[in-house]
């Protein structure tokens, strides 16, 4: 596992023994950052269930103004903070050592990210648990966009309920990245409706 691009370009990063972490492959990882790209210049960038921190770094290799990775486990933390020390680029990386949602709430009030990514655990329905969370949080803005990167077989489409509308999915062999944009607009008029005379 490496960093493709950017100024920390070819540099290996250290792993996590196991499969806890379950780290993205670098031919998946680069097909998502060539979608990305247009997007990272001067970003802010939110890697939640961080692992190894390989996607944040990436972010910040390529040109993200900063990184804030999110992650409970401590031996992948310690991953993350090697790998930020060997690339040079803690200077723009902030890491927390916490559950996601508490991470989410904690962060309320401070500068929004543009972008957003997520790598939960398969088949613990955290994904639309952690999109619902979001939501309601002042860190995401109509111009965020959010990727999840979880199993074929996850759906998705009840996030449209919560204000997202999904973009675009692209598939792997055995898992696929689900774009997702949030209008808070569109959330708020949800709520206006729900409150009109006669709505139950």
């Amino acid at each position: 596992m490496r960093v493709i691009a950017g100024s920390a370009r070819r540099l290996p990063l250290k792993t996590v023994p196991g499969m806890d972490t379950r780290p993205t492959t670098d031919r998946v990882k680069e097909t998502l950052f060539n979608i990305l790209n247009p997007e990272l210049p001067g970003c802010r960038f939110l890697d939640l269930f961080a692992g190894t921190g390989q996607m944040g770094l990436e972010a910040v290799s390529r040109g993200a103004k900063a990184a804030v990775f999110v992650e409970n486990n401590k031996k992948a933390a310690s991953c993350i903070e090697e790998n930020m020390r060997f690339t040079k680029l803690s200077e723009r990386c902030t890491l927390l050592l916490q559950d996601a949602s508490l991470a989410i709430s904690r962060m309320e009030g401070q500068e929004p990210f543009e972008l957003v990514f997520m790598d939960p655990p398969y088949g613990k329905g955290l994904e639309l648990n952690l999109l619902q969370v979001l939501a309601k949080s002042s860190l995401i803005t109509d111009s965020s966009l959010i990727v999840v990167e979880t199993s074929l077989d996850t759906e998705l489409s009840p996030a449209e309920g919560l204000g997202y509308a999904i973009t675009r999915e692209k598939a792997y062999k055995t898992n696929k990245h689900v774009f997702l944009r949030f209008t808070k607009q569109a959330m708020g008029e949800k709520d206006e409706k729900s409150n009109l005379p006669g709505q139950l």
